[in-house]
């Protein structure tokens, strides 16, 4: 059974000048290890290695990777074997340094090595290899990790009341693979909007990704934005000050490359009407802050 999310007000000077209402869905609070939104994307890629009688997983990401982190801290949790193909080369970051501690492998691909991992035949060496793990997409994605994130609807929608709220007019959340999103916009079956603020350039496959999970029949359900601040886990002067102000008066922790992207986008978007006066709106913690340890992380 899924860890239950907190759903709060999110009180914050500038959304309460606009008059918008926004609760925050906090996934960063369920663990303090498998943590945000990566639990979610876990279930179903668990129940697929299950049904496959694979003996653990192998999947993809960076060295301050998200995804990874919380992979090998499941395993090392509920007794399976993990292993990380890692972009770049060797290096120690505190999440590396915590992948190693909780027990998993890992395999250093180089730059190279890395960006060949949506080829046709990039899994079936790796396969061979360990013929008795489960391959999982890059951030926990596809199909399986998005079927996961969608109960993420299911529980905010059982706490609107906690929040004075009946309804809702949409979805706010951070975007790196477009895997959560993908799976909020499942859930939801067009009732409700869905807008994912892209922490990564246009060129990362994030609307393709989304596209080929949902379809392309409705894109009215859903908006991608770009939040990436000109490319890939970039940050600056406006960002960073936006998120320790918002950090003092909500008294909520955000990280740098996705969380607050996310809400720094919002604030823009209120600032301009696209969010007017009345409306409300759930924002998705996805979690992320064990990737605050290193400056500049790269995360998945």
């Amino acid at each position: 059974m899924l860890p239950q999310a907190p759903l709060q007000p999110l009180n914050l000077r500038w959304l309460i000048a606009a008059g918008v209402e926004v609760a925050i869905l906090r996934l960063d609070l369920i663990d303090p290890l498998i943590s945000g939104n990566k639990w979610f994307k876990l279930t179903h890629h668990l129940a697929a290695a299950r049904n496959a009688g694979a003996e653990g997983l192998i999947s993809l990401g960076g060295a301050h990777s998200n995804h990874l982190h919380a992979m090998a801290a499941a395993g090392k949790r509920f007794g399976f074997s993990t292993v990380g193909l890692l972009r770049g080369h060797p290096v120690q970051t505190p999440t590396v340094l915590d992948l190693q501690a909780f027990g998993m492998e890992l395999q250093w691909l180089g730059y190279a090595g890395y960006r060949t991992r949506h080829e046709p035949g990039f899994w079936a060496p790796w396969l061979e290899r360990y013929p008795r793990l489960h391959p999982v997409p890059e951030g926990g994605g596809g199909l399986d990790g998005a079927l996961g994130c969608a109960e993420i609807v299911n529980q905010a929608r059982a706490q609107l009341s906690d929040v004075g709220w009946d309804d809702y007019d949409g979805w706010w959340l951070a975007c790196g693979t477009g895997t959560t999103l993908a799976g909020l916009v499942l859930a939801e079956a067009g009732r409700h909007k869905v807008y994912g603020a892209m922490a990564v350039p246009a060129g990362h496959g994030v609307a393709e990704n989304v596209a080929d999970i949902v379809g392309t029949d409705c894109p009215c359900r859903y908006q991608l934005l770009d939040a990436s601040r000109g490319g890939f886990a970039k940050t600056d002067a406006q960002l960073l000050a936006f998120i320790s102000a918002c950090e003092a008066q909500s008294g909520v922790a955000l990280e740098p490359l996705y969380t607050g992207k996310a809400l720094l986008a919002l604030q823009q978007a209120v600032e301009v009407g696209h969010c007017p006066k009345g409306s409300r709106m759930i924002f998705v913690h996805t979690g992320g802050l064990q990737g605050k340890r290193a400056s500049g992380a790269m995360l998945d």
